[in-house]
């Protein structure tokens, strides 16, 4: 596939279904969604609304059903061969994929007996091939970078949910993604917290790191997205910039939603 140059993410007929037969949950019905290089896209929508699922189908995380996920013009996960017939990539080429696209999910996954620092050098020592003098150098700039040059010593259990989070942030950096995927980045913490990583996250936008972000902060979204989408049920209900989707939308179902939200 030749790559779009303005085009970061394409996702094509994306279906997502667990388990089979009759007891088949259908997550995902078909998602179509275009993300430009450089821009933030904010996914709102209720809990249940296949919002985690895309992510992780967009990671590799899980295998789709149906559909295509391209990623800067490679096609994640398959190959299609002369005859137009689809095979699965083999788990080592799937993870060199994977490699590209940094993730920070709900909650922190720090490995607790390590510090800061440690955390943030293992990916790229291990799967880069950084030397351990050049991952703690960069380590040591990401740290700075959100804010946490003074705990690069401390370990997970001394530092607050706000600072674990921007430790994972570092740590998804570190293996220099041309995309990052936040999966509700800052439900897990106390509101006190909210802001230190949503301004991280500004941060990050503001740089031209191509972001999409599953969150309930609205004001991030108004703030930050290019593009607001909200989801219900498995599909896109409507998309569009901040303006349209959160100041004048047009479905019954997304009104719905922010009335309660908001």
């Amino acid at each position: 596939m030749t790559a779009t140059p303005d085009v970061m993410v394409e996702l094509t007929g994306i279906h997502k279904e667990f388990g089979h037969g009759h007891s088949a949950v259908h997550v995902l019905r078909g998602v179509d969604l275009t993300v430009p290089r450089g821009s933030v896209t904010v996914i709102l929508g209720p809990s249940g609304s296949g919002k985690s699922t895309l992510l992780r189908c967009i990671n590799e995380l899980e295998d789709i059903t149906a559909g295509s996920v391209v990623v800067d013009g490679e096609r994640m996960g398959y190959r299609v061969d002369a005859k137009g017939v689809v095979h699965r990539l083999h788990p080592k080429v799937v993870a060199r994929q994977r490699r590209r696209i940094g993730m920070v999910f709900q909650r922190f996954h720090l490995f607790p007996h390590l510090t800061a620092t440690a955390n943030v050098m293992e990916a790229p020592m291990r799967v880069r091939g950084l030397s351990k003098a050049d991952a703690r150098t960069q380590a040591l700039d990401l740290l700075r970078r959100v804010g946490l040059a003074d705990r690069a010593d401390h370990y997970p259990a001394q530092l607050s949910g706000g600072q674990q989070q921007r430790v994972a942030i570092a740590r998804a950096l570190a293996m220099d993604p041309e995309l990052m995927l936040f999966d509700e980045p800052t439900s897990a913490l106390d509101p006190e917290l909210v802001g230190e990583v949503l301004a991280v996250m500004k941060d990050l936008a503001a740089s031209g790191m191509t972001m999409i972000v599953v969150t309930h902060e609205i004001g991030f979204a108004r703030e930050v997205a290019d593009e607001v989408v909200f989801m219900d049920q498995g599909v896109v209900v409507e998309q569009g910039p901040p303006s349209e989707v959160l100041d004048a939308p047009r479905e019954q179902r997304t009104r719905d939603f922010l009335a309660h939200v908001l």
